[in-house]
């Protein structure tokens, strides 16, 4: 681990607009120079979250858990109990500035996570998030959405370990209705939140490495 870089993991839920309140402050304090960059892992609460592209009439079906407006780019996407969130606040002035770069680098690094486990995940051209094979067919296992400004990033990625999938029912996630969303647990690969945040860690430097190089 980066020793500039503080890495949070949390074992207890974290209530959704607290994390975003607190992962705002945290960029604006890395911004002015005042405060260390962040890895953030953590899990919310259900809770519906609709990033700036998100579309109420035809993406939330039914809106069964609290709904949640955000500064991160995409559309609807879920977030509960079984899912593990990283949030990233890095500072991307003294790396590349590239906006693509960093969320293919972000892929990446959640890629080699997962592959750690056995499971062969992707990145799909055209269809945001992270993919993998369930059965034969195509499903979404993970949700990318995030935010630079003044090129300190917010927001991150979420994972689907074990969560409830018929939660996702109330929404279009990320507005990909033709797909099916699974999980580490459903494909036969239990996972805990524990044994991927240690995943995430082994496979943090090659994801900062693309970020410099």
């Amino acid at each position: 681990m980066e020793p500039d870089i503080e890495w949070r993991a949390e074992t207890g839920r974290i209530d959704y607009a607290q994390a975003l309140a607190e992962m705002e402050a945290r960029a604006s304090a890395v911004t002015r120079g005042e405060a260390r960059e962040l890895v953030w892992l953590l899990e919310h609460p259900p809770v519906y979250t609709a990033g700036t592209s998100a579309t109420d009439a035809a993406e939330l079906l039914d809106p069964r858990f609290p709904v949640h407006r955000t500064g991160r780019g995409g559309r609807y996407t879920y977030h509960g109990p079984g899912q593990r969130i990283g949030y990233l606040v890095l500072d991307l002035r003294n790396r590349k500035r590239d906006v693509r770069g960093y969320v293919h680098a972000l892929e990446s690094w959640v890629i080699a996570a997962l592959g750690t486990f056995g499971i062969e995940a992707f990145a799909a051209p055209g269809r945001v998030g992270i993919w993998t094979r369930d059965g034969g067919s195509e499903a979404k296992i993970g949700a990318i959405g995030v935010r630079i400004r003044q090129w300190v990033t917010l927001h991150g990625f979420a994972i689907n370990l074990d969560p409830d999938l018929s939660h996702f029912g109330g929404i279009v996630p990320c507005g990909i209705a033709e797909f099916p969303v699974t999980s580490a647990a459903a494909l036969g690969k239990p996972v805990t939140a524990a044994q991927f945040d240690s995943a995430l860690a082994a496979t943090f430097s090659p994801f900062l490495d693309a970020l410099s190089a």
